[in-house]
């Protein structure tokens, strides 16, 4: 990797800043659903450095593809279990989403002629597209897992939860095995989405 001092200084508050609102909206979600276990624990706050997953970052930093260290839940305070975990679980992707899409709005409506102002843009559409995309995926202990989990009938359920204890091996193999070995399972997965969403909100062709 080339070092661009520029780029790398604009990529660090932009992968801190979607690290924070996905764990933020996670907390305020569950805050809303009954559950201030977060909020007492001070993980309902704007403050990046208490929401960094050190690996997640790294890989989010490094391949565009990461996750932060999960807010605490204590899901017995929800009043519809299945509802509020699924709501609070996609609330944080779809902070992401929201995110990267107001980035491609500014890119395709107020593109001023700045090269790192074009630059933390791009970075805030595909860090965004990418933290938000990556965790959809069901795959433990990532927001998608559970909700599968709660979508699944309940033997199944049962059986995912069995297995969901490998999840994060399998997580990282792939992150290892697609920066690595080029086997180009995370680019198969979520490239075209990724690419698709950016042009959709920004109207640039990557």
């Amino acid at each position: 990797m080339s070092f661009d001092i520029t780029g790398w200084i604009v990529r660090i508050p932009v992968l801190l800043f979607a690290i924070t609102i996905h764990e933020y909206a996670h907390g305020k979600t569950a805050l809303w659903f009954g559950d201030p276990t977060a909020k007492q624990m001070g993980r309902l706050s704007f403050n990046p450095l208490i929401h960094i997953d050190p690996l997640g970052a790294l890989c989010l930093f490094l391949f565009n593809f990461g996750w932060a260290k999960p807010v605490p839940v204590d899901t017995r305070y929800f009043r519809n279990f299945k509802r509020d975990v699924i709501l609070m679980s996609l609330a944080g992707p779809f902070t992401n989403l929201a995110a990267a899409l107001v980035a491609g709005m500014f890119l395709r409506f107020l593109l001023f002629p700045v090269e790192i102002y074009q630059m933390a843009l791009l970075y805030l559409l595909f860090m965004n597209l990418g933290l938000g995309l990556f965790n959809l995926l069901p795959i433990p202990p990532l927001d998608g897992s559970h909700v599968l989990e709660n979508l699944l009938p309940p033997r199944s359920a049962q059986k995912y939860q069995e297995v969901s204890r490998y999840g994060p091996f399998i997580l990282i193999g792939i992150i290892m095995l697609d920066n690595f070995a080029h086997t180009g399972i995370l680019n198969t997965i979520l490239l075209h989405p990724m690419r698709y969403l950016a042009q959709l909100f920004s109207g640039i062709t990557f």
